[in-house]
């Protein structure tokens, strides 16, 4: 299966070779490289390495995973990947592989456990909130809203995906569930990131995430 890498990014330029040159290159046949307003050294080193760029204007992560999927070249899986280098790239195949053999359509990594540190404590609050609520509410018992996932590029397109913000990962858990998608959890590693984070790494971004957890929600149907 021809599997297609995105990597959402603004100013990771300490982190994103890395990220780059650990992506199993057996396994991957494109990776592409959204620059949602770097203006650091980011792209220049992403392109040295091997990433096709992609420039989308609109700030957010939302949108930039939306002109990756734009310009993929219709493969069979889509792989998500933080350009921080916090996600282990060396560990795509345990996304892939359930795919491929058949087992799942949709896999998501779970940082959970994670290295001390790496996750804050207002991502993990926000992750607790969301579980907590698809649960309550649709009965999905999902983990985590981690940002290292794996899905049929078919399936993708079904999802319709439309946020362009950070309820991205949100928005695609729950209609994954709500289309009864075959959807597994695998373990991930997750590190302390490369830089400040552009959400959680501040007291008003983790105000904003959670608020976009709770309008998320409300938006499809689960709070009504």
């Amino acid at each position: 299966m021809n599997v297609s890498v995105i990597i959402p990014v603004l100013n990771e330029e300490d982190a994103i070779a890395n990220v780059i040159n650990d992506i199993p290159k057996t396994l991957v046949q494109e990776i592409i490289v959204v620059d949602n307003g770097c203006t650091d050294r980011t792209v220049e080193i992403a392109r040295e390495h091997g990433a096709r760029i992609i420039t989308e204007p609109q700030k957010g992560y939302g949108s930039a995973c939306l002109a990756g999927i734009a310009a993929v070249d219709a493969p069979d899986i889509v792989v998500f990947l933080d350009g921080d280098y916090s996600d282990d790239p060396t560990e795509m195949h345990l996304l892939v592989d359930p795919i491929r053999e058949g087992l799942a359509e949709f896999v998501i990594g779970t940082r959970v456990p994670s290295e001390k540190g790496a996750l804050l404590p207002q991502a993990q609050f926000g992750n607790k909130l969301a579980t907590f609520l698809m649960r309550m509410f649709i009965g999905v018992q999902y983990t985590d809203l981690g940002p290292f996932r794996a899905i049929r590029y078919q399936q993708l397109q079904t999802l319709g995906m439309q946020d362009k913000d950070f309820g991205w990962t949100i928005e695609m858990q729950l209609k994954a569930a709500k289309l009864r998608m075959n959807v597994c959890e695998v373990p991930v590693s997750y590190r302390k990131r490369i830089g400040t984070s552009k959400i959680s790494g501040t007291f008003v971004g983790s105000i904003r995430a959670g608020i976009k957890i709770l309008i998320t929600l409300f938006r499809y149907g689960f709070l009504r």
